[in-house]
């Protein structure tokens, strides 16, 4: 087992490079959307649409982008911490007593700002993080629909190996939109990609109104302190980080301790379904 931590360890001192420790303090809220995605992630069941939704929160130069269902989890630990000292002067944190915490097949944070994109995901212990140049060359199509009652117009890119189109509404003047998906002249309504396996579309929108005086409130510790690498190695982190749990599970033989058989399932599930995976991106290029 200290072979496997120590393993993980050195694979993320070798795939880490410069921090990231921007703050985004005081922030103004100038847009709030709500995006629903649906998508075909395993290709062992295609007719099994998942469903999520994810906050697109705009600030003044830059908009965040996470599940929705991950911003709920980062209140409910915040609310539900619990702190314990124990009599050998040790400290046990832990959540208190029957709390319902919130899964996400999504745990990443992504920034988009004016001329890049800036993904964090945790991985062990370590927020990793990667940049990227915000995505330049969509095509505009002479082409309009209505969305949910917006005006929209088309447009067209090929990205990360898959081909998409997407709806945006000029009127809307934020050049951000779902994922990755930012560099339009207008908030993207809806966007799709050719195969039909990912679909966003805005289900819900807060009026500019109703924000005044509010600040975003992305918890800082999601990108504050992240270690910046490459794409590459940020996924063979994560990786590392599947083999080395797994590896201590198997340390343990056949002894039970609490939570480990439950832990032990979630891994085996896991490791299964990576064989299955249809990702967003089909190439990290």
């Amino acid at each position: 087992m200290y072979y496997s931590k120590k393993l993980f360890l050195l694979s993320l001192l070798f795939f880490s490079g410069i921090f990231f420790s921007k703050t985004y303090d005081n922030d103004s809220l100038r847009g709030s959307f709500t995006y629903l995605l649906k998508a075909k992630l395993n290709t062992q069941t295609p007719d099994y649409i998942h469903e999520e939704l994810f906050s697109l929160l705009i600030g003044d130069n830059h908009a965040f982008f996470v599940s929705s269902k991950s911003l709920t989890r980062d209140s409910i630990i915040e609310k539900s911490r619990v702190t314990t000292n124990n009599p050998d002067g040790s400290i046990t944190l832990g959540l208190k007593n029957g709390v319902s915490i919130p899964s996400t097949k999504f745990p990443y944070t992504i920034i988009q700002a004016n001329q890049n994109i800036q993904y964090f995901q945790l991985v062990g212990m370590s927020i990793l993080s990667y940049k990227e140049q915000m995505i330049g060359d969509w095509k505009l199509v002479n082409e309009t629909k209505v969305i949910n009652t917006i005006n929209c117009k088309k447009a067209e890119v090929t990205f990360k190996g898959r081909n998409w189109i997407a709806w945006y509404s000029p009127k809307i003047p934020f050049p951000y939109g779902p994922y990755k998906f930012s560099g339009l002249p207008g908030l993207i309504v809806k966007i799709t990609d050719d195969k039909g396996d990912f679909d966003f579309e805005l289900v819900k929108s807060i009026p500019a109104s109703k924000l005044k005086g509010k600040f975003i409130t992305i918890k800082k510790s999601r990108y504050t302190e992240a270690i910046e690498t490459t794409q590459q190695k940020l996924e063979q982190s994560l990786k590392v980080s599947r083999e080395n749990a797994a590896a201590m599970l198997a340390s343990y033989g056949t002894t039970i301790i609490k939570g480990q058989e439950e832990l032990r399932q979630r891994v085996k599930e896991r490791e299964e379904a990576l064989k299955y995976e249809n990702p967003i991106e089909l190439n990290k290029d």
